[in-house]
């Protein structure tokens, strides 16, 4: 039982925290872990273990671009450059994580792209936390952070064990396809979710 539950703490729809910066930090440790896992496994263990890993990257990098981004624009001192950089980063490890998915995870090249990709998410996952989350915590209320985080849990919605009432027909397919268009649903969630909270 204890197995499963670490096994779960991938799943981003079984993480509660309430403030956006705690539930962003937390599934940073959790794509650690799939990478880890991604690592050890091989043959059709590891093709199930990267499709999860795409899906949370997808998740996460949508669900910041769609909700905390624009947020920091807005509320930090220098804001335009902090989320330019960070979204240069996140178009780099995209194009490598199309490149791998086109490729399969039985190609030759899985595993030094594997290794690139790790280390260009976890350069981005550090940059985040260093200059845009330890900000956002300073210059943000607790009640801010935590609209901001309903606005990233829409995109939990997208887990395939638990899709919340009224989006299903929006994510019906999302392990099928690229990661581009992964992304492009869970942004459609997002927004969804985000134009309710609003209203």
């Amino acid at each position: 039982m204890a197995k499963s539950k670490g096994k779960n703490r991938t799943l981003p729809e079984l993480m509660d925290e309430s403030d956006v910066v705690g539930l962003l930090l937390r599934q940073h440790a959790a794509i650690r872990d799939l990478f880890d896992e991604v690592e050890q496994a091989t043959g059709g263990a590891r093709a199930e273990a990267f499709e999860r890993l795409v899906r949370l990257l997808a998740i996460h990098e949508t669900a910041e671009e769609e909700v905390v981004h624009p947020y920091a624009r807005r509320a930090l001192e220098g804001g335009d450059a902090i989320v330019d950089e960070r979204l240069r980063e996140e178009n780099e490890a995209k194009e490598l994580l199309s490149l791998m998915e086109e490729r399969g995870t039985d190609d030759a090249s899985f595993p030094s792209h594997l290794q690139k990709l790790r280390i260009a998410v976890e350069e981005h996952a550090r940059a985040e936390e260093r200059y845009e989350f330890a900000q956002l915590v300073r210059e943000t209320s607790e009640a801010e952070r935590r609209t901001m985080a309903l606005g990233v849990k829409a995109a939990e919605a997208l887990a395939p064990t638990h899709p919340h009432p009224g989006v299903e027909s929006a994510t019906k397919n999302v392990l099928v396809g690229t990661p581009t268009a992964m992304m492009d649903r869970v942004r459609d969630v997002v927004r969804q979710a985000m134009g309710k909270n609003k209203g």
